[in-house]
């Protein structure tokens, strides 16, 4: 019996543990998707190394594909200066999943206001989705890959798993 006790001590401690840390790393990388959501805010992108890495890869919403930081955060920054610098972004829920000890699939909904494209038009404000992926280099979450997509809210309408049994 008294072994028994311990063998179940020694596993609800290693239970314990993971789950410290699991929360630990949810915590970090939701920091690091603040990160993002601020340097959006303040147009400012000159940051993009504390939270990525050198190799991340982006696909924006009109499916322009940047395959390296430098161009990430070129093509982010170009954007910023000449068509969102007077957008803000409001971050609507982080949503993390830890794939394994390394890796971390991350869903981010937010709301960018109103910008006007380069010829003209006055586009409004939406919601977004951005599935982010992060992984664990030397002990720091940085995003390695991310793609965002506009949230239609005429087409959520017809979104099957409305009617799905559940």
């Amino acid at each position: 019996m008294k072994r028994t006790m311990v063998l179940f001590g020694i596993i609800l401690s290693g239970l314990t543990a993971q789950a410290q840390t699991k929360n630990a790393d949810v915590k970090a990388i939701e920091k690091k998707v603040d990160a993002l959501v601020n340097s959006w805010n303040k147009h400012d992108h000159s940051d993009m190394q504390t939270f990525c890495t050198a190799d991340c890869s982006w696909v924006n919403i009109v499916g322009m594909w940047w395959k390296n930081l430098k161009e990430v955060e070129y093509a982010i920054q170009f954007y910023h200066t000449n068509i969102f610098k007077h957008t803000t972004m409001t971050n609507k829920g982080v949503f993390v999943r830890i794939i394994n000890p390394t890796t971390a699939l991350v869903h981010l909904k937010s709301y960018v206001s109103e910008f006007t494209t380069p010829d003209g038009h006055k586009m409004p404000g939406r919601d977004n989705i951005a599935l982010l992926v992060y992984v664990k280099q030397n002990g720091k979450w940085l995003m390695t890959a991310g793609e965002n997509v506009v949230i239609d809210p005429e087409a959520q309408k017809n979104d099957p798993i409305l009617h799905m049994n559940k």
